[in-house]
């Protein structure tokens, strides 16, 4: 095998195969450059290709749904011909998956039903259970103020620290296991953090369910320190569960699939979205256990017998969950750590890539402000949300007091985000729309709702505009799920390549909770108005963030993003050519610092294909002279390189040429240059 030592050696080697190949086969002449300006065919008739490796080539390295058929890259292409080109794909796509579906309906009419749980439910599943459990958490907190008020609400018994810490410590608890587990995640493998997360999850739940104390004070502590345990488990749900289902089965072959670049996102949404369908079981479970053992009626007095085992049942429910999950992710997702394992390989690294660490801060700098910070402003507003409720629920409602009043509206406010959260997952991947415009609207929504209220408080608390009031609650939800929720979840994994993967979204996802914790102690101590002063702000600033420095991974091969990042690895920054750094994919902070000038197709088609040739000689290494000797039987099953890749490879690689008796040109230059 040969190594390459810098482009000048890799391209006249490729000028030498091009001969080579004009002399030993017949008929195949290099075509010349088209005239120049002519860019639409110019573009793809690379200097030198010979129309055999366009034809070999092109469906690997230029796929269909990302080149027109004149091989131009649909972000290079003028505004209307991109919508056009976006929207007939995405229709084609679309056609497809419905025809797939009623295919799978007349063969069996549950099986999307199955489909459905297998590819969203599962991987979701720690995620529900999260937003099950901490949405419990503030639930909870209404029903023990009216069943306990000496404890939970007049701080006779109990002091104040004490129940503030509950949250505090619920949230501490989420980011120290984001951190951790991010970390892990990346050191040791995928799965050992998917697996080490429901075992917290379940231990933690069944502390809840038992949570007791000899004094109240004792049961508050008791529950908040299991709480603290649980959301570990909780905070690591984040980092993995995101990484786990990008890099999930459809992305653990090494060629990247069409599925992949157009439906990525919602692969990931529609597992984060479990979220959603978590808070909302939570609360129609709470509702039920309620009205049961409150003697059938859902309205106050509560009895301390009721509220006991409506909020232990409650934690005892998932409980069963969990440990079915915990034996899931055990014994049936063997190959969760694959990737990260293969790109591991790759750089020579065993344990904890600490290299890849520091390059993360130094070439992706401005990518960790953008998902750490965005998510940092959402996470004010996730919970900021919650203070339109109660103000309109006091003008709106005949019983205020009731518990069920509060619940049902909030039962409203979960399907109102759904709603949003489906909607994201069905346009997250939507070239024209896509990830970065979803979060600067989403968060540019969320500002508006605050605003208006807040500059004119009064009159939105009062009967005559309550309505608007209440209708600007629900639009922030939506736009909250439809937007930056939704949106940093999945990028916070997808912008970073994937040793430091979990460890960049287990940071993100913590600076976000930060948010969460500044909200939760802001809260305590400053009025309603001023806390609809405050948190607009926070809509604006993401918005800014957004704009500046996250790039717009729509419609963006992840494989080029590892390509490039080999590149950087090996210190050849300026050498990466493909569409990683198209300027449609970058940052407005990366453009200004020049990434985006090292993005040319023309150098990149070359380059692409001696990686393949690099891994081909990589693949026929492994397989010793015995198979690559017999006819081409000995071909490579694992789909890596088609016949004719295989063909053309072997045609043209210095083991055949010297087998001829003919010395490697290649080798020649490589010495020629090297000798320099």
């Amino acid at each position: 095998m040969t190594t390459r030592d810098s482009t000048s050696s890799d391209s006249d080697v490729h000028h030498h195969h091009h001969h080579h190949h004009s002399r030993s086969i017949p008929g195949e002449i290099p075509i010349p450059h088209g005239p120049p300006g002519d860019h639409d065919s110019d573009d793809y008739f690379v200097a030198g290709v010979t129309p055999d490796e366009r034809r070999i080539f092109s469906h690997v390295t230029r796929p269909d749904d990302s080149y027109t058929p004149d091989g131009i890259y649909w972000a290079d292409l003028p505004w209307a011909k991109r919508v056009g080109f976006v929207s007939k794909v995405d229709r084609e796509a679309a056609a497809e998956e419905i025809r797939t579906i009623g295919s799978m309906v007349k063969k069996d009419p549950l099986s999307p039903l199955s489909w459905y749980f297998r590819h969203a439910v599962i991987p979701g599943a720690g995620l529900g259970l999260e937003g099950y459990v901490l949405f419990s958490i503030g639930n909870l907190e209404p029903l023990f103020k009216q069943v306990w008020p000496e404890c939970w609400d007049t701080n006779e018994v109990c002091s104040q620290n004490w129940i503030a810490s509950v949250t505090y410590l619920e949230i501490i608890g989420i980011m120290v296991g984001q951190l951790f587990v991010g970390v892990i995640g990346d050191w040791v493998g995928r799965r050992w953090g998917l697996i080490q997360d429901a075992v917290i999850m379940l231990i933690g739940l069944l502390m809840l369910t038992a949570s007791w104390g000899l004094t109240m004070e004792g049961w508050v502590i008791c529950y908040a320190w299991s709480l603290f345990f649980y959301s570990l488990g909780v905070g690591g749900e984040y980092p993995i569960t995101a990484t786990s289902s990008l890099e999930s089965a459809v992305t653990a072959g090494r060629l990247s699939t069409k599925e992949d670049r157009l439906h990525r996102g919602r692969r990931v949404t529609t597992a984060f979205l479990m979220q959603g369908w978590g808070q909302f079981v939570n609360q129609v479970l709470l509702i039920v256990l309620l009205v049961i053992f409150n003697g059938g009626s859902g309205s106050p007095p509560y009895s301390s017998s009721a509220a006991q085992y409506a909020f232990r049942l409650s934690f005892a429910f998932p409980a069963i969950g969990t440990a079915w999950l915990a034996y899931y992710r055990t014994w049936r997702m063997p190959q969760a750590s694959k990737q990260l394992s293969e790109a591991k390989s790759k750089s020579n690294v065993t344990g904890y890539d600490l290299t890849a660490l520091r390059y993360c801060f130094t070439h992706f700098g401005g990518r960790l402000i953008a998902t750490a910070g965005t998510w940092f402003c959402n996470d004010v507003f996730f919970y900021g949300n919650k203070l339109f409720q109660g103000q309109f629920i006091k003008v709106i409602s005949s019983n205020p007091h009731s518990l069920m009043t509060t619940w049902t509206w909030n039962l409203v406010n979960i399907t109102v985000s759904l709603a949003g959260y489906y909607l994201a997952s069905l346009l997250i991947d939507n070239k024209l729309y896509g990830r970065k415009m979803m979060q600067q609207v989403g968060f540019f929504m969320c500002f508006l709702m605050f605003v208006i209220p807040a500059f004119n408080y009064e009159y939105y608390t009062s009967p005559a505009g309550i309505h608007a009031f209440q209708a600007m609650y629900f639009i922030s939800s939506f736009f909250n799920q439809f937007g930056p929720n939704s949106v940093t979840f999945l990028i916070a994994g997808e912008v970073f390549p994937t040793p430091i993967r979990a460890t960049a979204h287990g940071f993100s996802a913590c600076l976000g909770k930060a948010g969460a914790l500044l909200a939760s102690v802001l809260y305590n101590y400053i009025d309603n108005q001023t806390k609809f002063y405050v948190v607009p702000w926070f809509g604006l600033a993401g918005m800014l963030l957004t704009w500046l420095f996250l790039p717009d991974t729509t419609g963006l091969d992840l494989k080029e993003q590892e390509r490039r990042w080999n590149y950087i690895r090996q210190g050849k920054t300026d050498e990466y050519h493909g569409v990683a750094v198209n300027p449609a994919h970058l940052s407005v902070w990366e453009r200004m610092c020049g990434i985006g000038k090292t993005y040319d197709p023309e150098l990149d088609w070359k380059a692409k294909i001696e990686d393949m040739r690099a891994e081909w000689e990589n693949v026929q290494a492994a397989r010793g002279p015995k198979e690559t000797e017999g006819e081409d039987h000995g071909m490579p099953d694992d789909g890596e390189f088609s016949q004719d890749i295989h063909n053309y490879f072997k045609r043209s690689s210095p083991q055949k040429m010297r087998s001829d008796g003919v010395l490697s040109e290649k080798i020649a230059v490589d010495e020629i240059v090297s000798s320099k």
